[in-house]
């Protein structure tokens, strides 16, 4: 499914000349339906190699497999339809539009190729997500109108509209209370067994962390194993 192979980061110094080293040499290799969680101090680079991951940002060195396409070595234009099909993304803010619906909002990535044709069938498995994540009765709804845990929901039902193989999540509950943190964790681990999706997520919490089948850890650079299970 995903593959990293001596991937390595920099970025420039603001000394002339000089580069800093964010990543170092990362090897990863997951298999599909796997659940990883990257853990690790601040600033260590988990966001970075999330990112790179997500074809958001290329490696300085090293190449990146989904699906046995070297990702690293894309354009733009390759690289924007794999992150539309293949993968799908849930931040920390739920980044939806203020002036769209609840539905509006889980229906923008399939705005990009789909076919007229496919509405239909894209509103069906939204109506269908957004009830098993409890918030069908929300989908008319502006994002104004919902609690924090309830508009991470909606971000993660966003996500999934394309039926992505790969679900990546940087600190998805960093900003929510004790209770919806709890509600998005069960939420993430339910979806990556029925939906056998891959989740690989960045956090700080140890009991979100914990829930995974696997924990890695970022630090000074290198990806080590902490906890398999």
């Amino acid at each position: 499914m995903l593959e990293l192979i001596s991937v390595k980061k920099n970025y420039p110094s603001p000394l002339e000349g000089q580069e800093v080293c964010v990543l170092k040499d990362i090897t990863l290799k997951v298999s599909t339906g796997r659940s990883v969680a990257i853990v690790g101090p601040s600033g260590s680079g988990k966001s970075t190699l999330l990112n790179i991951i997500g074809a958001l940002d290329k490696p300085s060195s090293g190449r990146v497999l989904l699906d046995d396409a070297d990702i690293s070595r894309l354009d733009e234009r390759q690289l924007a339809k794999i992150r539309n099909e293949k993968i799908g993304f849930v931040f920390q803010l739920h980044h939806l539009l203020p002036q769209c619906t609840v539905l509006e909002n889980v229906l923008i990535p399939t705005l990009a190729g789909s076919k007229p044709a496919s509405r239909k069938a894209f509103e069906e498995r939204a109506d269908s997500l957004l009830e098993r994540v409890g918030l069908k009765d929300w989908s008319y709804h502006r994002p104004g109108e919902l609690s924090g845990g309830q508009r991470q929901r909606v971000a993660v039902v966003r996500a999934l509209i394309n039926s992505p193989g790969l679900l990546l999540a940087d600190e998805p509950t960093g900003s929510l209370d004790r209770e919806s943190s709890e509600k998005i964790a069960e939420l993430l681990v339910d979806l990556n067994r029925s939906e056998k999706v891959t989740l690989i997520l960045v956090t700080h919490s140890g009991e979100l962390a914990n829930r995974m089948s696997e924990v890695l850890e970022l630090d000074n650079g290198l990806l080590t194993e902490r906890k398999s299970r």
